[in-house]
């Protein structure tokens, strides 16, 4: 017989009770890697099409506009949806959504695989943009319905983002060993039997969740954050490819206004597609500031980075990815490690001291003559890692813990809408730096006589420069390339300057800012939290009628 409770004894909280914050079960971990099935599929999307192009260029016989939209697309419309499949998430149910877009992701794969017209192709890489934005905000609010202790949380975070490493370094990889035996469209076909695995045991292992409280979705509100997200992403895109135009600034006046519509729509909205009060906690806002300066500095390092491998150094494709090899391993290391050093330290000082170790790795390309050794560019790219993940990791994690239960998905999306839009400003507005002191550079080394395709390609980019020397007599394409490429490095090194400073610039506002911050989950669903989980579990709901929650 238990012992009766005392009348004056004091009764837990749903938030600190044991039974409530209770530790993830066998089940809970197995669906983590269910939830790692859709991630790793999403990164290796994202890469392995890069292998594919020259086949099927010869295959389709696409134009040079038409191969551009096959390869941008698919991350145009994955950040251009984020933010509606968040919040429909939410709506409907977030295993319900992850399913939809598991099958859709499938369906459009196996269309891509056997598209026989540029058209036809790139509208199945449109359909698998738009199911991989409800793949991503699904996967990341489902962590926080299936872990409520906040140190499994975290860990489950940092494994989910670690699949993302993996497969985006995996996506070359397994596609150079699928184009050796099979036709172009088999690279999409791996998706397949992938997805199938997901919709059948999804069911299975991973709970449902979804808010209650919601009305129905604003679709124009989902069409001006489509459209506007679409916009800006296609003009810095444009802007980083050729420079400034009146495409690209229409483009940007077309996203920027759109933008501005959506918020003051939102604003006025009783049930808002996206809650902008969520901003208001600085849990939320500056960690999702902070992430976008990192991909913003971290998506054009990298860029350069691997031309400079190639270009400068001389290595082939193949040789660039494995020297890149520590630098993923880094990468792992860093975001595995961060919720042990959570344990240890505040997510604060953990974020400061990986932003300083960013930044020490973007210094190590900021001196003279660092840019054309091989060991320092791996050096500086591994340190680079071991910085960057923590900090992503750590930045996602926190403003996941801080959202309400039923916002997590939309909290996902707009961080992951915020990291797609600093990597593409980082590429356009640091690209558009590097390759203005290239130019600067150039355009007076170029000789005259070497016809005016030549020279133009030489100007614009040390890739044009090393393809038209290829064909000039040696005795030109030695004096110019070693000029060409010292553009570069310089470029580079400038990049890395302001990488550097940023990257300071944001360990001191960490600091100061989140130096008390916790990756707490928000609890602040109360009673409707304990009694969802009451139903789910005896022994909670036991917990939760001591609390008064539960009847």
């Amino acid at each position: 017989m238990s012992a009766p409770t005392r009348p004056d004894a004091p009764l837990a909280s749903p938030a600190t009770s044991p039974a409530i914050d209770n530790k993830a079960t066998r089940r809970e971990w197995i669906g983590l890697l269910v939830l790692a099935l859709p991630c790793l599929l999403i990164a290796m999307d994202m890469t392995v099409l890069h292998l594919a192009v020259p086949h099927l260029t010869a295959s389709l016989n696409p134009t040079s506009d038409q191969l551009l939209w096959i390869v941008d697309i698919y991350g145009f419309f994955i950040a251009g949806s984020l933010i509606t499949m968040g919040t429909l998430g939410d709506r409907i149910g977030r295993r319900k959504l992850l399913m939809i877009g598991g099958g859709c992701f499938g369906a459009a794969s196996v269309l891509a695989a056997f598209s026989d017209t540029p058209e036809m192709l790139i509208f199945a890489r449109g359909v698998l943009g738009i199911a991989g934005a409800t793949l991503m905000p699904s996967t990341l609010s489902l962590i926080r319905s299936m872990f409520h202790n906040d140190k499994e949380r975290s860990f489950a975070i940092a494994a989910w983002m670690t699949t993302f490493m993996v497969g985006t370094a995996a996506g070359p990889l397994l596609g150079g060993l699928v184009l050796s035996y099979f036709w172009w469209g088999a690279v999409f076909l791996l998706n397949v039997p992938v997805m199938v695995l997901l919709l059948i045991v999804a069911p299975i292992l991973l709970p449902e969740h979804k808010a209650k409280s919601f009305g129905r979705l604003d679709l124009f509100s989902a069409a001006l954050s489509l459209g506007s997200v679409l916009a800006i992403i296609y003009g810095v895109k444009v802007i980083a490819a050729y420079g400034f135009g009146s495409d690209a600034l229409a483009a940007l006046v077309f996203g920027l206004l759109g933008a501005w519509v959506f918020i003051r729509r939102q604003r006025k909205l009783a049930d808002p597609l996206l809650d902008l009060d969520l901003l208001k906690q600085k849990t939320i806002s500056l960690p999702i500031v902070i992430q976008t300066a990192v991909i913003f500095a971290g998506m054009a390092y990298f860029l350069f980075l691997s031309q400079a491998l190639q270009l400068v150094i001389g290595l082939t494709p193949i040789q660039a990815g494995l020297s890149m090899l520590p630098a993923t391993v880094a990468g792992i290391v860093g975001s595995m490690g961060a919720p042990v050093l959570m344990g240890r330290f505040k997510p604060g000082q953990v974020m400061t001291g990986a932003l300083i170790l960013t930044a020490i790795g973007f210094g190590m390309l900021s001196w003279p003559g660092s840019v054309v050794s091989l060991y320092v560019l791996v050096a500086g790219a591994t340190i680079f890692s071991l910085g960057i993940t923590p900090v992503a990791m750590i930045c996602t994690d926190m403003v996941v813990a801080s959202a309400p239960s039923d916002r997590a998905g939309s909290a996902a999306a707009m961080s992951e809408t915020s990291a797609e839009l600093g990597g593409a400003l980082g590429i356009a507005i640091l690209g558009s730096v590097g390759t203005a002191i290239y130019r600067d550079v150039m355009v007076k080394a170029v000789p005259s006589g070497i016809g005016d395709e030549a020279a133009d390609a030489i100007r614009s980019t040390l890739g044009g420069a090393v393809n038209a020397l290829s064909d000039l007599p040696a005795s030109i394409s030695s004096d110019i390339l070693p000029l060409a490429r010292a553009a570069f490095t310089d470029g580079l090194q400038v990049i890395s300057i302001i990488c550097t400073i940023l990257m300071v610039l944001s360990a001191i506002g960490t600091l100061i800012a989140l130096r008390d911050a916790r990756c707490d989950t928000n609890n602040d669903d109360g009673a409707e939290g304990a009694k969802s989980d009451a139903a789910l579990d005896p022994a909670l709901k036991q917990a939760a009628c001591a609390a008064g929650t539960v009847e």
